[in-house]
């Protein structure tokens, strides 16, 4: 595919964009992906001429908050749409990882209850003895294994399922084996969609909290129209919420499922495509 650029009379009104592969630069490991302070300066430049800027990511707020508080962020959809919050200033830390959502309704959580969330586990580690799964419940993760070898920052607490407290489950977490990987799709109850991510972690959520319907919620909230969007990704968890956007923009370094769909193709995120491609494009 050849690089295209967006007419300047198109110039889009919220722009959206996806953390890990896109905007950050990779990194040995998971936690060393970084930001670079000429993404952050293209942004806040695009932010100031009046531009709407979110943030889409698979992260949870214990990992994408850091980064979001670099940003000049208009709104967050963390954990592809499972908790959505719409005034990023009104927020903290704290509030993020609560229970309790605050009364002025700018957080929005979609997911579904931890009891269900108990039972498909029980259900799943019933065919599927050892495998790897978890529940993830304002900001921690409930799992049946060790978390530290995958993230070595998120908080978790070993469980058999048995004693996972009340409250709404965001997603659940899975890494099946060579050998689970052809099965655990057939046991996926029909009440869960299923997202994978970077090829080995499966994510079992609410039918409505994907990336897709975060930017629906996101255009509505801001009164823009959806063909004045412009997003990026890289994973397939995005495919559906470029193709939704007015312009869908992919990473060189995206999934060749990605490229494939993308009206545009940018320069890799090591190389601040999604900066270079704001700059050439909307500044």
């Amino acid at each position: 595919m050849t690089l295209l650029k967006i007419e300047k009379t198109q110039e889009a009104t919220m722009v959206v964009a996806d953390l890990d592969g896109t905007l950050l630069h990779d990194g040995e490991t998971f936690e060393e992906r970084f930001l670079t302070q000429y993404s952050v300066d293209v942004i806040n430049r695009m932010h100031d001429n009046g531009i709407v800027f979110a943030v889409e990511t698979a992260r949870p707020v214990s990992t994408g908050f850091s980064f979001v508080e670099k940003l000049p962020v208009d709104a967050v959809a963390y954990l592809n749409g499972a908790l959505i919050d719409f005034n990023p200033a009104s927020s903290n830390y704290e509030m993020l990882t609560s229970p309790t959502l605050p009364e002025d309704g700018h957080l929005k959580k979609i997911g579904f209850s931890s009891k269900r969330a108990c039972e498909v586990c029980k259900n799943l580690l019933a065919e599927l003895p050892g495998m790897e799964v978890g529940i993830v419940m304002d900001d921690v993760r409930y799992t049946n294994f060790d978390v530290s070898k995958y993230w070595k920052t998120q908080t978790w607490r070993y469980t058999d399922f048995d004693d996972v407290p009340e409250g709404i489950a965001d997603k659940l977490i899975i890494f099946p084996n060579d050998e689970q990987w052809n099965q655990v799709g057939s046991l996926v109850p029909s009440d869960f969609d299923v997202h994978i991510s970077e090829g080995s972690l499966w994510m079992l959520m609410n039918p409505h909290a994907n990336k897709e319907h975060a930017l629906d919620l996101l255009a509505e909230h801001f009164e823009t129209p959806m063909s004045k969007t412009v997003s990026f990704g890289d994973d397939l968890v995005d495919i559906a919420m470029l193709c939704k956007s007015g312009r869908g923009v992919a990473v060189a370094n995206a999934n060749p499922d990605v490229l494939n769909i993308a009206d545009e193709i940018c320069p890799s995120n090591n190389d601040d495509g999604v900066a270079q491609w704001i700059e050439d494009n909307l500044l």
